[in-house]
């Protein structure tokens, strides 16, 4: 990676143009202060030092690291609707906007996307990351982060320094930088959808206490049905943010910082789409009264359903509680100076805790056939809910225009603690030797993460219809013995093994060094990290005869099937989860400054990522002592080589950087089949190849931001699935680019967000193959006062089908499949007053 990347960027080249994801390689001094003249409709930029995954901060053309940053105009312009439609915006991130504010998926440069979340990228706030691991399974990071006037920007680094200044981050670093009280001044914002529910209330404010102390609070509630239909209210909730800084006479600083959030959302789940045509050729569209791009799988009806929890007591949950997430978290930072030594500590205690309710649907099936399935041989079906309960539907065939009924499964993911602890501490030097520059850095690194929690499940029929208007749907066989019970088919899974308890917690310790060495034009630089893990814990599951009969009606005998099926924990007191893992990461780099307006560079860089929660219920854990069964399993290596060139003068920055990454993952995937949907263990190993072009260009009012990545990926090794070796892994496309065109006259800001993909394949055997697409979105700013300033937004304008995922690895006989789509056409509006 690169010791380089401690120069990794200036405050000033972090934020240098106009463009939305502006290149920290390319960004100038003062451009930024040229913008926010230029636009005094929005208060000025905030630009703090960039500070992510590096040592120190360099000009970027001495430096082998390849950085992005955003800033806060530009955010505010955009007006993402989550975290993954923002990260869209930033060159060589593939982010899956699928899933609503949280459990999106993220990679970088072509690593593996096996499940969702954010494996190899770490997301951090203020430099440390909310979750020491990015893909727990259904509870990914983003579920504790949101976009506010908190923020001052966004700060990614891809590749480079990432695997040695963080844990498990070997693919890359995006971090949030809140404000801190700089720019005394504030904001209040008032927000709302035009063509969906959504109201929203933004407010922030900073100032000086006295020439030495500062401090910064802000936050937002928000309420409404969202960007697509529910049928009842399911956003609401917000936070606050607090910091307060004292500045030391002789330089550095002391920093505080609290935040609570307590948010409640929907995390959106495949819906049906028609596939007609060829496994190669495929075209898709919606079933009849449910749109895929606006609609979801929730409804006014579907809300109370009972499982049980990992002490057997029968729980209720309520899924249009949706995700609900409560963390406070508490953390300082401090910056000093010893005898020419900087150190920096950062420490951060968050307390997270909550619900994670939601509703999957993993089969459709025209509806006489899901009767059959369930029921046998002339089975009926009848409305569990609303006005016509009981009444037997007499042509299942038309029901809701489309025919289908969906299995899906009612989820209540419990959190009962994933609060973690982190602490990050280093100090660094710089020497005149030999006529250069030698900075040494070293640190130690340490987290404790725990990852407690309980995945209660309920199985259920429901009829596919948009509108928020589904409804529970009851099976009731041939002789006239119900099959559901008021929708329900099984108070839990169907298939055993996926009622589950954690009880696992985790901790880190990771001493990591680098250096650097610049003379004249060249600049080497190395760095290393080894980290230590351990785990310890239990966990347990449902097994084949954990489901018996219980009178849950409470007649004193089995009134339905679904009394029959109701899962429990075993009474034992769980597997035991007991390991150590150990791996060392590495970077090696040369920057060589050929011109004022012209570098080269290489690096060459080993990380890896922990596996952690993903290995668990796997044969990659000895059930018996909870040991590694395959020592190889624990962690996941990522070899990478980069190289490229930087230009950048006052106007136009362009960096082409070259890459080969090849990694070996051991992971769990959820797989959907012929044989059913099933969480299968994955090892495997991937390589990828390819170029990172970004590129911007500025001229009076116009600017333009461009990034493209071209990638060429494959799988070279499978343990279980030898057929795969040669092929794309799943959802990868061969190039993905990003622009943001605007023009800011000063009064008014006009500008449009386009990105786009080609196509990929839906899963790893490669043969159903997903389209590519292109989506616009548009913006609008007017000064209405020196003050006011309104803004309009619109989020994939032309509407497109955009489709992110599909289940199936091909075309079933149903022609019918399960995929996850970005919103149709969304449009805002807001008002700020700015003080």
């Amino acid at each position: 990676m690169k010791f380089s990347y401690l120069f990794c960027t200036a405050a000033a080249l972090a934020y240098g143009h106009p463009a939305f994801a502006a290149s920290a390689d390319g960004a100038q001094t003062g451009a930024a202060e040229e913008v926010a003249s230029a636009d005094e409709s929005v208060k000025p930029a905030r630009r703090p030092a960039f500070n992510t995954g590096v040592a120190r901060a360099r000009d970027a053309l001495d430096t082998a690291v390849s950085t992005s940053t955003v800033v806060e105009t530009e955010i505010n312009k955009v007006a993402p609707r989550s975290l993954a439609e923002l990260f869209r915006l930033i060159p060589g991130i593939r982010s899956e906007a699928y899933a609503g504010d949280g459990n999106n998926a993220y990679t970088v440069r072509g690593l593996p996307l096996v499940s969702d979340g954010a494996k190899y990228i770490q997301l951090q706030e203020n430099g440390l990351p909310v979750l020491e691991f990015g893909d727990v399974q259904s509870f990914g990071p983003d579920n504790l982060m949101r976009v506010d006037l908190n923020l001052a920007g966004v700060q990614a680094i891809r590749g480079g320094s990432a695997s040695t200044f963080a844990s498990n981050a070997p693919g890359g670093i995006i971090n949030l930088i809140e404000k801190t009280g700089e720019v005394e001044g504030g904001s209040v914002q008032l927000s709302s959808g035009l063509d969906y529910e959504m109201y929203r209330l933004d407010v922030d404010y900073g100032a000086r206490i006295s020439d030495t102390l500062r401090f910064h609070v802000g936050g937002y509630f928000r309420s409404g049905e969202g960007p697509r239909s529910t049928g009842y209210n399911s956003y609401r909730g917000g936070q606050v943010k607090f910091n307060m800084t004292k500045e030391f006479a002789a330089g550095g600083h002391l920093r505080i910082y609290a935040k609570m959030l307590n948010d409640r959302f929907p995390q959106y789940y495949p819906s049906p789409l028609v596939v007609n045509g060829t496994n190669e050729n495929p075209s898709f569209k919606s079933v009849a009264n449910m749109n895929v791009k606006n609609d979801s799988s929730y409804s006014q009806y579907l809300s109370s359903f009972v499982s049980f929890d990992s002490n057997n007591n029968l729980k209720r949950f309520n899924i249009h509680d949706g995700n609900r997430v409560k963390s406070n978290s508490l953390g300082f930072e401090t910056k000093f100076g010893v005898d020419g030594w900087t150190f920096t500590d950062k420490f951060r205690y968050s307390d997270t805790a909550g619900d994670i309710n939601g509703a999957s649907q993993i089969l459709y099936l025209p509806a006489s056939a899901l009767a059959a399935t369930f029921g046998g041989p002339g089975a009926t079906v009848s409305y569990a809910q609303g006005e016509n309960a009981g009444e037997v539907i007499a042509n299942p065939s038309a029901l809701n225009g489309n025919g289908l009924l969906a299995l899906t499964v009612p989820s209540d993911l419990v959190l009962n603690d994933f609060s973690n602890a982190i602490n990050d501490f280093r100090g660094s030097k710089v020497w005149e030797i030999g006529g250069g520059r030698l900075t040494l850095t070293g640190g130690w690194y340490h987290s404790w993460q725990a990852l407690k929690y309980d995945w209660l499940l309920t199985s259920v029929v429901q009829d596919v219809v948009g509108g928020g208007d589904s409804r529970l749907v009851d099976i009731t066989a041939a002789n006239g013995f119900p099959v559901t019970q008021g929708g329900i088919l099984a108070y839990g899974s169907l298939t055993p093994g996926y009622q589950r308890s954690y009880d696992v917690e985790y901790s880190v310790n990771a001493p990591y060094g680098s250096f650097n060495f610049h003379k004249g034009r060249l600049a080497v630089g190395g760095s290393i990290r080894y980290d230590m893990g351990k785990v310890r814990g239990t966990t347990s599951a449902d097994g084949s005869s954990d489901a018996y009969f219980v009178d849950i009606n409470g007649d004193g005998v089995p009134s339905s099937y679904a009394e029959t099926v109701v899962r429990h924990f075993p009474t034992s007191s769980g597997d035991p989860v007991d390991y150590k893992y150990d791996y060392l990461s590495y970077s090696l780099s040369a920057n060589f400054r050929v011109a004022e307006t012209f570098s080269l560079f290489a690096r060459y860089s080993r990380g890896a990522r922990a596996s952690a929660e993903r290995i668990l219920f796997s044969p990659a854990i000895n059930a018996a002592d909870g040991s590694l069964a395959e020592k190889s399993a624990a962690y996941n290596p990522v070899r990478q080589l980069e190289g490229g060139f930087k230009y950048r003068t006052g106007s136009v920055s362009l960096n082409l950087t070259g890459f080969l990454a090849n990694v070996d993952e051991t992971n769990t995937q959820l797989v959907n089949d012929a044989s059913g949907t099933y969480f299968e263990l994955v090892s495997r190993s991937y390589r990828a190849y390819g170029a990172e072009l970004e590129g911007s260009w500025r001229r009076g009012g116009f600017s333009v931001n461009a990034g493209a990545t071209l990638t060429h990926a494959e799988i070279t090794a499978d343990k279980n699935h030898p057929d795969f070796v040669g092929n794309t892994p799943r959802h990868q496309a061969k190039f993905i680019y990003q622009l943001v065109p605007q023009y800011d006259s000063g009064k008014f800001v006009v500008g449009a967000s386009v990105v786009g993909t080609t196509g990929s394949y839906a899963q790893d055997v490669n043969k159903l193959r997903l389209p590519a697409y292109t989506t616009v979105g548009a913006f609008v700013q007017y000064r209405l006062a020196e003050n006011i300033v309104w803004s309009m937004n619109a989020s994939n304008l032309f509407d497109v089908l955009a489709i992110t995922d599909v289940l199936e690895g091909s075309i079933p006989a149903t022609g019918v499949v399960s995929a996850r789509t970005l919103y149709g056409r969304t449009i805002s509006s807001s008002l700020r007053f700015n003080f």
